[in-house]
Parts: structure tokens; sequence; C-alpha cells
């Protein structure tokens, strides 16, 4: 345990000695600009002395200047940079609000405000966590699980997180005179939370204190009795121990094996778990002695096991290989069990120094030696630990931190975003998920009920696309009912398939009448919209795979069917020559490509392809291929009921398809916009163009003063008939807008 304020911080009379302070740091940490952290350490203890002056409380932990460098102290013994340094140092003091967090980027320097802010961040679970172990909502990982999973995802630079467990490890110490009730509050959400981030980081020493000052508050009945066995034989033990690396190293000399050697005790809260999974006492445990070899190559590790194998008999089943056989942590060494001189049974420990700087530090040994060059591929939360494992391994190639952290960043964005309810429980939603999907998530009554959202207090859009740490509040209605928009992918109201079967569920169970009034009214609108006119209904039916135009009406109406994919068919009926007009997605074939009919599959060759019975996909949709054996490739829709369970079941034989056409071909479109003038009208509808990022080719503006209204025609090039259809629905619900249309061809 680190004790920075009674050994070198401060002087006899009691002041701060910052000089002799930094002296001591620069012997872990090699500084840049030692002036940027004295100003550091002077701008703390001013505002610290300030506070003392206006009689203001201090937080947990008291003094956030001295808690500052015990933090500082912390990371410089994990080998840290500077600016990691420098953001400890004045973490407490912007996050008890006695400076502004511009003012440190104004002073220190963006990237130093940049890693106090994210450490902020992951501070706001400590606000809403319940200490829930079980599952939620029906969610298939426990609450804690959960917690973990959200903090991992906030974390975009490996230093926030290691800021944190050092204010955590701070905290947990500074609570041994706190209330009862704040010490177990600190303990559960350290032992819940932080030991096992520190675990799953490899940060052997912090994972250890952090356990053990728990558990001393959690179970401190438990700890007292381990505590006081240990003391009892300590004196014994040491001597024991003493004679037996004596005569573990003149062995090792004589075989000519260099080594360093050293006891270890076992912490406290490992012993109890050991005794509570095993069923044994504390005499059972053996490796309470226990004696750690390190030894230049990975060859002395094995050359050293066979020592001390021929000195003392090995205990059946008591061996562990972690050096061929790591833990998923990265963990690496040699674990035996032997009886020792006088009978006794004691542990050995045998690695290189590189795996024990591995044990010990984890991600942070990597600030001194560089490894193999491996990215996971994965986006999950075990590759989000892997490259937090791995980001410092890279910093050698890759230049400065900051840039490193920016060229990273888009490598490791979770798939998965973790918002919170207003009780404090954790619900985990696919990225990119609305408010309208987390209402359906909490409950499909919840869903049919929601009219609107507050996200962290504020009132949103229920397109509003969630980010991990919001904490969500759905408005509801006393009438449940979803709304038919919530169907159309070009509003994004819904990104998941649970709650888009939901809401068609909902209108299914409606009646047929009703579904075909508004399925055929839906249709007309789109068709107005995109100027489809002269179609066959009948025929249109039949090419969507429905037996009459009342039925492909009700499916609309029920919402199993897209307008947009309806729209999609009688565009290819109406003008199947014209591909300026019908902005078809066939085309011809491609480099790379096999085509079969109008479906792509990637990169195989010549490729039968097949559309599934079960979801009948159509151009436009959003498309997945299964491999069958002996039938080519099956095409699904993505949102299929078979297909989601296919890519659980068989995940290798599911292959990216695509629809044919050349992806960059684009096709000029006029857009007439009829709407009541207003300030700011074309700045918005272009804001939404460029969002899309969609080229405008020409522009006309024709105001009608006369009764305030606006005629506007935009030539855009547009890429599918589903992007056109999308545009026209988002500059459809701007304030004022009348009429959106795609203007037909004469």
């Amino acid at each position: 345990m680190v004790k920075v304020r009674e050994d070198y911080v401060l002087n006899p009379d009691g002041k701060a000695d910052i000089d002799r302070w930094i002296t001591h740091i620069q012997s872990s940490v090699p500084l840049d600009d030692p002036a940027q952290l004295y100003r550091a350490c002077e701008l703390s203890q001013a505002i610290d002395q300030q506070a003392v002056r206006e009689d203001r409380l201090w937080t947990e932990g008291g003094s956030s200047f001295l808690t500052g460098l015990e933090m500082a102290q912390i990371l410089a013994d994990l080998h840290m940079d500077q600016a990691s340094l420098v953001a400890a140092v004045l973490y407490r003091s912007v996050r008890e609000e006695r400076v502004e967090l511009a003012v440190i980027a104004r002073d220190f320097g963006e990237e130093i405000a940049k890693l106090i802010d994210g450490v902020q961040q992951m501070a706001a679970i400590s606000a809403v966590h319940h200490p829930l172990k079980g599952s939620v909502l029906g969610q298939t990982q426990g609450q804690l699980d959960n917690v973990r999973r959200m903090l991992v995802t906030m974390i975009d630079d490996v230093r926030v997180a290691l800021i944190k467990l050092a204010e955590r490890t701070c905290a947990i110490r500074a609570v041994k005179d706190a209330s009862p009730e704040k010490r177990m509050r600190v303990a559960r959400e350290v032992f819940d939370i932080y030991a096992p981030l520190a675990h799953r980081l490899g940060i052997g020493h912090i994972k250890w204190e952090l356990e053990d000052l728990s558990f001393r508050y959690l179970h401190e009945t438990a700890y007292k009795k381990i505590a006081k066995l240990l003391d009892e034989k300590r004196l014994d033990r040491d001597a024991y121990i003493q004679r037996v690396l004596d005569r573990l190293r003149h062995e090792l000399e004589r075989a000519g094996i260099k080594a360093d050697l050293a006891g270890r005790a076992k912490h406290i809260y490992s012993i109890w778990r050991k005794m509570r999974r095993k069923g044994i006492d504390f005499s059972q445990v053996y490796d309470i002695r226990a004696v750690r070899l390190l030894v230049p190559e990975v060859r002395d590790c094995y050359a050293a096991l066979g020592i001390v194998h021929s000195l003392w008999r090995h205990i059946p089943h008591e061996f562990d290989d972690y050096i061929a056989n790591p833990k998923e942590n990265g963990y690496q060494s040699l674990h035996t069990a032997v009886i020792g001189p006088e009978g006794k049974i004691m542990e050995v420990q045998i690695r290189t120094q590189r795996m024990h700087e591995e044990a010990e530090l984890g991600v942070c040994a990597h600030w001194r030696y560089k490894g193999t060059d491996t990215k996971s591929t994965s986006i999950g939360y075990e590759a989000k630990i892997n490259w937090l494992r791995q980001v410092l391994e890279w910093q050698e190639e890759l230049g400065d931190m900051s840039d490193l952290v920016d060229h990273l960043k888009s490598d490791v964005a979770s798939d998965r975003v973790y918002v919170f309810t207003p009780e404090g429980h954790v619900v985990d939603l696919p990225q990119g998920a609305t408010p309208v999907d987390f209402a359906y998530r909490v409950h499909t009554e919840v869903g049919h009920a929601c009219r609107g959202a507050k996200v962290n207090g504020r009132i949103v859009p229920l397109t509003y696309p969630l980010k991990t740490g919001d904490q969500v509040f759905v408005l509801r209605s006393n009438n449940p009912a979803p709304s038919r928009d919530w169907l159309n992918p070009s509003l994004g109201y819904i990104q998941t398939s649970r709650a888009r079967a939901k809401v068609t569920h909902w209108f299914k169970m409606q009646d047929r009448d009703r579904n075909v009034a508004d399925g055929r009214a839906i249709l007309e609108d789109e068709f107005r919209r995109l100027s489809i006119s002269d179609v066959n209904l009948e025929d249109l039916a039949h090419k969507v795979n429905y037996k009459s135009a009342e039925d492909m009406f009700a499916a609309i109406g029920a919402g199993d069917l897209k307008p947009t994919q309806v729209a999609n068919s009688a565009q290819q009926m109406s003008e199947p020559r014209d591909k300026q007009l019908a902005l078809q997605l066939t085309g011809p074939r491609l480099q790379g490509y096999a085509t079969d009919s109008d479906i792509q599959v990637r990169g195989v060759g010549k490729l039968k392809t097949a559309v599934a019975r079960c979801c009948k996909p159509l151009p436009g949709d959003a498309i997945g291929g299964y491999i069958t054996v002996g039938r080519g490739v099956t095409v699904h829709r993505m949102d299929c009921i078979n297909f989601l369970q296919l890519q659980q079941a068989e995940p290798h034989r599911i292959i990216e398809v695509s629809w044919g056409g050349r992806p960059e071909a684009v096709y000029p479109v006029e857009i007439e916009i009829e709407a009541y003038d207003r300030s700011g009208l074309l700045r918005d509808i272009t804001t939404i163009v460029g969002n899309q990022r969609i080229n405008v080719v020409a522009l006309n503006t024709l105001s009608h003063p006369d009764d305030n209204t606006a005629t506007m025609t935009l030539t855009v090039e547009i890429n599918s008939l589903e992007q056109l259809a999308r545009l026209l629905a988002q500059i459809r619900q701007l304030p004022n807008i009348a009429e959106v249309r795609r203007k037909r061809s004469h």
C-alpha cells in the first residue's frame, strides 16, 4: 500500500514538499515537462487551501490535493505517462467543482481535460448503481455483469480506466474512518465493479488490494479471523521461507540458472475464497507458504521446475502450467505444490521477469515491453478488454497517446449500448437503439403506450439514438397504441427486431378492414410522394407474393409489408427501361462478384441463389445469405426470425449478399416541396440532405408573399429508391412542410 503522504510529501511542519515528490516520481516515470506537473500540484494545493479557508467540507478521502498525489503515485508505480499523472493530480478538484474543466483544457491542454472528463463519465455509474446480482427485465446477463460491460464500453482511452482504478483505490483506503454505511457502500462498489476490472486488465497488485480492503468491510469477522491466523504464524513462516530460499538459491546456482527469489504472502480474500470454494479449513490452504522464482527465459522456468521437484515431493493434481495455457486475462506462470522441509506444504511459482511484470501491471507492462501486434476484429465486450490490454503495446509504432486513441476509436466502437432505467437498472441494447426500442425492451405495454421520452432529464425525439450511460424515462399515454410511422424504416423510430415485431403484432391483432384501409392510404401516400402512377394493383400484389391487392393492403396496414418494398416493385413495373427514373438496384456484372438474378454474393465466384419462402425478400430489403447443403445460398431478410436463429446456431454458414448493381451509381432526381414559408426552412432541408450525404445538383426556391407559401425544387443524386423514400420522409417531418414528392417527368 502506497504511503505517499507520510513518507516524502509532508515536511515536519506539515507543508507539502512538491519538489521532493516530483523528484521521487521521476524515479519511476520520465517526465517530458516536470514544470507542467509542478503547476498542476500548485493549482490543486491552492484550491485545497482555499477550501480550508472557506471551511468547506471535503468529500471522501479528505484533502483533494493529497489524494491527487496519492493517485498519481499509484499511476507512477504502473509506469503511466505524464498526462495521466497531471490528470490524476487535478481530477478531484474538477470532480468537486472547484475548478472548471474548460480551465484545465486552457491551462494544461485538451488531452488532460479529456482524461478527466472520461473518468467523470465512469463515476456516473456510482450515482445510479444498484448492487443487484440477478438479472432484471428478462435479460440473460446479471446486473453486475451489465454494469461492468457498461463501464468498459465507456472507455476510449486505457488511461481513463487506470486513473479511475487509482481513484477507487484511494477511496477504499480512505473510508476506514468513515461511517459504517459509507464503508459498506464504497466497499460493495469496489468489490463488484472495480476489482473485477483490475483482474480483467491483469493488474494483480491493485486487484488484491481492492479485494482485501473491500473484504475487510463486507465480511469483517472472517477478515479478522484469517488476519489473526496469518499474524500468529508470520515469524515462523518467514523463518521457514528463508531456509527454503537459501536451499533453492544454492541448487539453482549449481545448475547455472540465474534467478530472483522471494517469499509471497497470499492475500486474505484469496485465502477465504479458496476455503469456501473447496470446503477446507485454514491448515489445508497449501499456498499460505509460497515461493516465487523469477528467471530470464521460458526454458529456465521448466529447468527450475525440475530442480524443485527433485528437491521435494510434488503433490499430485496440484500443478498448473499457465505458460503453455495462459489464463483469460493473460496471466502466465508455472504453479506447483510440494511437501517441503519438515513435511510442510508450500506453493512454488516460477515465471520470467516479463511474465511477472504482466501479472503485476497488466496493460501497463506494455510501457516497458513490446510484444506481438495482434488486433481483434470483434467489437464486443471481450474485444474491448483485449484492446485495453493491447493498446499500450502499439504505442511505440503509432506515436504519442493522443494519436493512438484517435486511430483506434473507430476500431473498438461497441456493438451494444448500456442505458439506465429510472430505477437505476442497466438495460443493454444494440448500437443506434432509440427510446422506442428501450420502451419495448422494458415491457410490451410500455412500448405501446410510449408517446415521448426524457433522457438524462431532457425531452428528446423518439428517434434519438441512445448512448451508453443515458438514463431513460418513457412518457406514456393512457391509451396504449403504437404509431404506424414507427414501422417506416425511413423515419428511424425503431432499430431492433424485437420492437418491430411487437408493433407488427399489435397491428395484426386489429381489425382486417382497418388494416386494409390504412394500408391503402399508406401506399397511396408513398406512391404520391415518389410520383408512381399507372400501376395495376392486382399485378403488383402478385409481384410481391400476395394473392390480391386487398391482401397486400392488409399486410401493409399490419406492418408485415413495407411500403418501400412495394414501391420498389411498382417502379420496376412502370418504368423498367428507364434507370434514370426507376433507380433499380440491378446492374451489370462486377469484378469480384458472382450474380444470379438480382442478387450478388460477395467474393465467392459463381454460386446459385434462391429467395427464402419464409420472408420473401424484395429489392431494397436488407438481406443476408445462408449457405445450404447442395442448394447454394438461400437469401433471407435480415429481420427474418428464421435467419436470426440460423445466425445464432450456424454463424459459419452466414454470408454477405446484396442486391445487384453498382453501389457507386447515382441518378439525378427532382424533388418538389410545398411549404408555409418560415425563417430557417431552407437551412433545415439542406441539413437533412447533408446528413444523408446526398449531393444537391440544383436548387430553386420561389416564395409566394400573398399566401406566405414557398415552392422549392431540388435536384439530388440518389443511389436507390429506398434512399429517396428516406429523404422524402424526413423532409416531410419538418415543421411547415405541406407536401414533398418526387417530380413527375414529362
